[in-house]
C-alpha cells in the first residue's frame, strides 16, 4: 500500500497492489470512491470537483462508488442537491464504466432521489445484481450488494436489502468476481468464489484517537474490518477510509482518501 498526498490538499490517494486467488483476468486498475457525504462544511461542491479531477488523473479502467452520497449529520452547514454531486460523478471517465451501490445513509435520506440522480446521469446502480465486464481473457464479474442496514428497526437493529446468495447466483461463468458492499461486515459470509470485496461505511474509524478509536467504528466486529487490506482464509477485502464524515464533520488520524487498486 502506498499513499500520495497532493501539495496543499488533505485528500490522499491510497494505492493497493495485489493479485488475489482466482484472478485470471489480466491487469485491472480500479478506483473506489466511498462515503462522499456531500454537504458543508467539509464536502462542498468545489471539493467534490477536485476529487473527480484527481480520480480522472489516475486513468482507471473502472470506477466504483460505494454508497452514502449525501451528508446527514446535524452539523451540515450547506446542503448539496443530489443532482449536483451526481453531475460531477458524470464527469468520471473509465473504459469499463462507473458503477454504484447504495449505502445506509442513502436509505436514511431518500433512496428514491438518489436512484433518480444516478439514472439522470446514466450511472448504473447495482442492487443485488451482477454484470459481466471486459472482453476475451480479461472478462470479470462485478457484483453489487444491496445495503445491509437499509431499514432502522430500533434498538440498534436493522433490516437489510442485501441478498448475497441471490447476487452470486447471477454469476454464470467461471470468470473472477469483484463484490461491492457498502458495509464490510458481510465479509464473514463472502465465499472464496469472490476474488475481492470492496467496502466503505466505516470511514476507517474517522476519529482515530489512540486506545479509544475502535469505539468509533460502525461495525459489529470492531477494528477487525475497520480499514485497509484485510485477508482472511485466503479471501481479500479492501475497506476504504472514505471521503466525507458522519455524526460530526471531523476527521482525526484518518484523512479522506480515494482508493486505487491495481489488480494483477
Amino acid at each position: 500500500m502506498s499513499r500520495f498526498r497532493p501539495p496543499g490538499k488533505r485528500l490522499v490517494t491510497t494505492t493497493y497492489r495485489l493479485t488475489p486467488p482466482g484472478w485470471n483476468a489480466g491487469s485491472l486498475s480500479v478506483v473506489a470512491i466511498a462515503d462522499l457525504h456531500a454537504g458543508g462544511p467539509d464536502m462542498p461542491i468545489k471539493r467534490i470537483s477536485d476529487m473527480i479531477d484527481q480520480t480522472n488523473a489516475l486513468r482507471p479502467d473502472l470506477v466504483v462508488l460505494l454508497g452514502d452520497y449525501a451528508a446527514t449529520h446535524r452539523f451540515v452547514t450547506k446542503r448539496v442537491p443530489h443532482d449536483a454531486w451526481a453531475d460531477h460523478f458524470a464527469r468520471l471517465v473509465a473504459p469499463l464504466g462507473v458503477w454504484a451501490i447504495l449505502g445506509n445513509h442513502d436509505w436514511l435520506r431518500d433512496v428514491d432521489a438518489v436512484r433518480r440522480a444516478f439514472d439522470k446521469v446514466g450511472i448504473p446502480c447495482l442492487e443485488n445484481r451482477a454484470v459481466l465486464l471486459g472482453e476475451g481473457e480479461t472478462r470479470f464479474w462485478i457484483a453489487g450488494l444491496g445495503d445491509q442496514k437499509a431499514h432502522w428497526l430500533g434498538g440498534g437493529k436493522f433490516r437489510g436489502e442485501d441478498d448475497l446468495q441471490g447476487t452470486l447466483d447471477q454469476v454464470t461463468t467461471d470468470h473472477p468476481v469483484i463484490l461491492l458492499a457498502h458495509e464490510p461486515d458481510i465479509f464473514v459470509r463472502v465465499p472464496s468464489r469472490v476474488c475481492l470485496t470492496l467496502a466503505g461505511h466505516t470511514h476507517g474509524g474517522q476519529i482515530r484517537v489512540p486506545v479509544l478509536w475502535p469505539r468509533f467504528v460502525p461495525s459489529r466486529y470492531g477494528a477487525r474490518f475497520a480499514y485497509g487490506h484485510i485477508v482472511e482464509t485466503g479471501r481479500h477485502m479492501i475497506v476504504s477510509g472514505g471521503l466525507g464524515t458522519s455524526f460530526v464533520p471531523v476527521r482525526f488520524g484518518m484523512p479522506p482518501e480515494i482508493v486505487q487498486i491495481q489488480i494483477g
